[in-house]
Order: structure tokens, then sequence, then C-alpha cells
């Protein structure tokens, strides 16, 4: 990327207001449209895991067979993949506004559609309609860039991306309590209700912004990008119960490989590329892309490996035999702490730079891990450690999903903002498909059979999760290290992010 699209990128961000689609009202109340985007990110994070206390019970809600079921988190997954960088340009040419607000209303089709559902087809086109709405958080982080000024721009992106966590940690001791006191239906009503609300939200305190990139959109481009993706992700999620060496498993990768090859030269041919390769391969933004893989993959696995051990019997080798709402409620604070430490993060990419931060982001988590790690060897788990645990991963992952859009925005042109940010979103849907396909498949090939009550169950032993943690440490270690080789920008474009930042907001 040249210099000259760089400095694009820095007076977008610099400019604040500027960007705003006209009249006082965005001017006037900024503070109330970071609120409501920051609202919208935890109504749709909470789609991810409302759904994790119901599937051992799916079967006989839907009347399906468990491996059918399993697709209620396969389909929200590969749907909310596919639409993150396509809302993001789409919000790039068309304005993001419309795009949150097509955003959210997916989100409450989908979940007013699972409500009413008693039945496994219905559900998952629920299920895929709410995927539909993940492209919120990229979406909203830019529309930041566009209306907040510049000296509040790094706080709220960070809280922006730390929603994710947020809704994630809510997600799971709320779902847990409404499924079991009130009923499963309710969820869903509560999610499109939820959706609805910040809908009306952005409405009323989002402007749409100017300086759109226009162009015409590239339909085969977002054809072939779904395909990719689906043909990417399709294995990692459903490898372990087809096969890693079936035919199905094998015969989704290489078309994979055919469809990628071919959508990568149609996009580089293309004149309005769905995704401008151009930005993605230049150096800043391909580091920030790598990295956000690792650390995705990072706080997934995080994500799996304490509730199994949370909830795995008292006999087993590592269990402390606690229910789901529980085990959810040890694990909550993490959301808290990432929603803090965004703001902490915020602080030390204004002193360090935002490379920095996702180096310290990236550390952190791992220094979750060694504790994890040392409590695997030495067997003595206790649900106060693991709250440690958690809590460590939830503040890394505050300092470094906060800085991952700073580093996108530093790097690319104003117009491609909302692309940009869908494909850096997208690869940590890549590093967490990754992780649920790798951490999943690890503990089963060390397990043991231990009796319960009405017979045996099958759980992993310590070796199973060992590896599972060594692998997911060098992954931050990874991060930390991409981190830092991220180059930093010439003097001259510092200097003028300095000049802008000194400003509220720069006049159209």
């Amino acid at each position: 990327m040249s210099a000259t699209n760089r400095a694009g990128g820095y007076q977008g961000t610099g400019s604040g207001i500027a960007g705003a689609g006209g009249g006082s009202h965005p001017q006037t109340h900024p503070r109330a449209a970071v609120v409501v985007l920051c609202a919208a990110g935890i109504v749709v994070a909470l789609m991810q895991t409302i759904i994790v206390p119901l599937i051992p019970q799916l079967p006989d809600l839907l009347h399906a067979a468990p491996s059918d079921t399993n697709w209620a988190l396969t389909m929200t997954l590969l749907t909310g993949a596919v639409v993150t960088p396509i809302s993001g340009r789409l919000g790039d040419m068309y304005g993001k506004r419309r795009m949150l607000l097509a955003s959210m209303g997916c989100v409450a089709a989908g979940s007013i559609l699972c409500a009413l559902s008693s039945a496994l087809l219905p559900f998952l086109i629920g299920r895929g309609l709410q995927g539909l709405g993940f492209g919120t958080i990229a979406l909203g982080i830019s529309a930041m860039r566009d209306i907040v000024p510049a000296r509040h721009l790094g706080s709220s992106v960070g809280t922006m991306s730390a929603s994710l966590g947020i809704g994630g940690a809510l997600g799971l001791p709320v779902s847990a309590f409404i499924a079991q006191h009130v009923g499963w239906h309710a969820l869903f009503w509560l999610c499109a209700a939820a959706a609805g609300t910040a809908a009306v939200g952005i409405a009323l305190t989002v402007p749409e912004t100017r300086g759109l990139a226009g162009g015409r959109f590239d339909l085969l481009g977002a054809v072939g990008l779904a395909a990719t993706l689906v043909c990417l992700l399709l294995p990692l999620s459903k490898g372990a119960s087809w096969g890693w060496a079936s035919a199905a498993t094998l015969g989704v990768s290489i078309t994979f490989l055919v469809v990628a090859t071919a959508w990568w030269r149609w996009e580089r041919r293309h004149r309005t590329p769905l995704i401008d390769l151009g930005v993605a391969l230049d150096t800043p933004v391909l580091l920030t892309n790598i990295a956000s893989v690792a650390t995705g993959f990072a706080f997934y696995s995080m994500q799996l490996m304490p509730i199994q051990l949370l909830m795995a019997p008292a006999g087993a080798p590592i269990g402390l035999g606690f229910d789901m709402l529980m085990a959810s409620l040890v694990l909550a604070p993490s959301g808290i702490l990432m929603f803090v430490f965004s703001h902490v993060s915020a602080w030390l990419t204004g002193r360090a730079g935002p490379r920095v931060s996702l180096a310290v982001g990236g550390l952190v988590i791992g220094l979750g891990y060694v504790v994890f790690l040392v409590l695997l060897l030495t067997g003595g788990f206790t649900w106060w450690i693991m709250l440690i645990v958690a809590c460590l991963t939830g503040a890394g992952l505050g300092i470094a999903y906060s800085a991952m859009p700073a580093l996108i925005m530093r790097a690319v042109p104003v117009a491609q903002t909302g692309e940009a940010n869908g494909v850096n979103a997208l690869m940590r849907v890549v590093g967490t498909s990754t992780s649920a396909a790798v951490v999943g498949m690890v503990p089963t090939w060390s397990v043991v059979q231990i009796p319960v009550s009405g017979g045996a169950i099958v759980v992993p032993d310590t070796n199973g999760y060992l590896i599972a943690s060594i692998v997911s440490l060098v992954a931050c270690v990874v991060a930390a290290a991409l981190a830092m080789a991220i180059p930093t920008p010439p003097r001259l474009e510092i200097e003028a992010v300095a000049v802008l930042g000194g400003r509220d907001r720069l006049e159209p």
C-alpha cells in the first residue's frame, strides 16, 4: 500500500466527525451512538453462546438425531464467517448505518423463527439468520471512525471490540438460567427483543456516513468468497465427526483449494473487487490478520477447556463436578475483565502504539496458559484458580482485540475501513474455528472411562489437555512475535496523526 493511501486512512481517523452524514445530530450525541453500537455488539456475541446449554437437549427438543442438531452451531458459524467481510464491503459502498440495521433485522428475524420452531429445519434457518448479524462488530468499529472525535476513538473502539467477550461471558450463565427456569423458547424471544431494541437505538443515534466507496458490488466475488469459506470452515468444524481422512473431509478440502485459487484470480483482475487483495497483502495488514488468527485460536481454546474441566465429574482425573450454571458463573468475570482492559489497551496504544498492545495482550493470554499448565502438572485445581486463569485470559483479550482495529485503521484508506475490519474479524473466526477443531480433537486422543450412576462415561485425561494447552500457548507466542514484527508508520504519517489527533473534529 502506498504512503498516500495510508495518509488517507489517517485523515479519516483524525477527522472524527468529518465523515458523518451531516447535521448536528451525530456531533451532539456521539456517546449515545457508541453505547448503542457496543450494545449491538453484545447482542450479536450472545448468539454464539446462548445455544451451548441447549446442545445436549436439542435432539429431544427438535425431534432429530444428535449428528443433525450439531448443525445448530455450525450453521451460525458458517453464515457469520461468510457475511462478515461482505457486510463490511457493503457498508463501505452503501453506508454502515444501513448495514447495521440490516444486521440487527436478520438477528431479530432469526431469533423469532427459532422461538417459534419445534422442528430442526426452521430452527437451522433461524440460526443461519442470526449468523448474518455477525458483521455488526466490524461495521460498528468502522462507523466509530466516522462519528467519534479522535481523542476518544481508541477507547470507543476498544469497548466495541470487548463487546465480543462481554456477550460471550454473559451468554452462558444467562442462557443456562433462563433455559432451566423459564424455557428454551424464551431465550430466543429475549434475543429478538434485544436485537429490535438495538436496531431502534441505531436508527436514533448512529448517522449515515459520507465519503462512501461507491462502485458496483462484486456479486461473483461474494459467491466465490462464500464458497471458499464454507469449504474451509466445514471440514474444520465437522472433521472430527466425519473423520479427518474420510472422503467427505478430503473432498471438501480439495474443493477449497480449487475454489480459493479461482476466487483469488478473479479478485486480482476485477476493477472493483469485493476484497482489495493489494490492501490485504500489505505488510501491516497481513501481519495483523495472521496475529488475529493466532489470538482467536488461543481465545477459543480457553473457552472450550475450562468449562469441560469445571463440569467433569469429581471422579474424573481432572474435574470439579459443577453444573452448567455454576461453571458459567465461575468463568463470567472474564468478560468484565475484557471490558476493563480494553480501556487499558487504549491507554497503552496511545503511549507505545497498537502493535505493542497486541503483543502484550498475547503474552497476558499466554500467562493464563502457563498457570493452566502448572495446574495440569500439579493437579491443584480449585474453582478460584480457574477463575484467575479466566480473568488473565479476559484481560489479555481485552488488550489484544482492542489493538487489532487500531492497527487496521491506521493502515488502510478511510473508504476501506469496513472491508478491512470485516476481513480482520473473519481472521478471528478462522482462528476460533481452527481451535474448535484442534482442541476438540486433541483431548479425544487420550481418554479414560469413569463409572457414574447408571453406567460409565468417557472423559479426556490430563495428557489430552496438556497437548491442547501447549499448542495454544505456542499460538500466544506467535501472536506476540507477529505483533512486534508489524512495521511502524513513517514518521511523516505519525506526525500527521498527532496533528489531527489534537482536534476534536475537522469541518467537512
